[in-house]
């Protein structure tokens, strides 16, 4: 295998026209440099140096050698620059994808924060839910995913490193004139802990229309309701988050969604209920091992995190 040094050393001989020259200009010695020559002969096979006294030449070999080299070296070069700067953040790409209610969330804060500490690193975005953000990370298709996943699916990442960013309560949505619109919160999102808020035992929606979300969200609440002893009657299913709640402002029927996601819509025409029992999704971001360790998505993932916690 030809080395990178062992050619510097060559195109050095050739411009100078002798072991001692080059060693000067290298700041070596000259047994040093007649070393280095000979281990490149050797993995060339074949002569590329002719000493004629205390000169030398090229041979036919050596030439087309030199030639190359000179194309190499500056390619290398290039390369060790820009990696550099990848390592010092002035450059480098990440890909990220996100569930939607990230992506209006938790991602524009981030990102606005990584670009003016890292103005160099660039960071693209597409959509995708969990399971298939995952899937995307692990055939290297993007670098982080934003994730969710509710409890008792742990095993699911277990290849994966896994930033933990915030917990995410699930509330009802219900119709303003509904039946148990006096026990929400108003037309905003709940609060953290409820105030002002009655708790509706979630088996007295039972006999409701549902709004469901992705098949995730879908079979998080069939199980719940399941476990109140009922069975969802889904009238309604779509990822989008405005239009659940343009749906329940119909009186189409109710729905449960995330804070996250109500954070992102204007939910007018719907109360906000406290349900029990609650359910919680959990936000991450994943990455793969080896990815984890390059600065430009170490940094994306340090930006979520911090995002996550105002």
């Amino acid at each position: 295998m030809i080395e990178a040094r062992h050619l510097r050393v060559l195109r050095t001989v050739a411009a100078t026209g002798s072991f001692s020259a080059a060693a000067r200009e290298l700041g070596c010695t000259q047994p040093a440099v007649s070393q280095q020559m000979k281990a490149l002969e050797a993995s060339a096979g074949t002569p590329l140096i002719v000493r004629t006294g205390r000169e030398t030449r090229l041979t036919e070999a050596g030439e087309v050698l030199v030639r190359h080299a000179t194309g190499i070296l500056a390619g290398l070069t290039a390369a060790e620059e820009e990696m550099a700067a990848i390592a010092g953040l002035r450059a480098g790409r990440v890909r990220l994808v996100s569930f939607p209610s990230g992506s209006s969330t938790l991602v524009p804060t981030a990102l606005a924060a990584l670009r003016a500490a890292h103005p160099g690193t660039r960071v693209s975005l597409v959509e995708a839910e969990p399971p298939a953000s995952a899937v995307m990370l692990r055939e290297g298709d993007c670098d982080v995913a934003l994730a969710f996943r509710y409890g008792g699916s742990a095993a699911e990442w277990d290849d994966l490193v896994v930033r933990p960013l915030l917990v995410d309560r699930l509330v009802g949505v219900v119709p303003e004139g509904h039946r148990l619109a006096g026990a929400g919160a108003g037309t905003g999102t709940v609060g953290s802990d409820g105030a002002g808020a009655g708790t509706v035992a979630i088996g007295e929606l039972a006999d409701e229309p549902w709004i469901a979300g992705c098949p995730r969200c879908r079979k998080q609440l069939v199980d719940a309701c399941e476990e109140s002893g009922f069975t969802p009657r889904i009238d309604f299913a779509t990822d989008d988050y405005p239009a659940v709640i343009g749906l329940v402002a119909a009186g189409l029927g109710v729905a449960m969604l995330p804070e996250l996601a109500l954070e992102a819509v204007r939910p007018r025409g719907v109360r906000t209920l406290t349900v029990e029992p609650s359910v919680h999704r959990e936000i991450v971001a994943l990455t793969l091992p080896d990815l984890a360790k390059v600065p430009a998505v170490a940094a994306t993932l340090d930006q979520l995190v911090l995002a996550a916690a105002r």
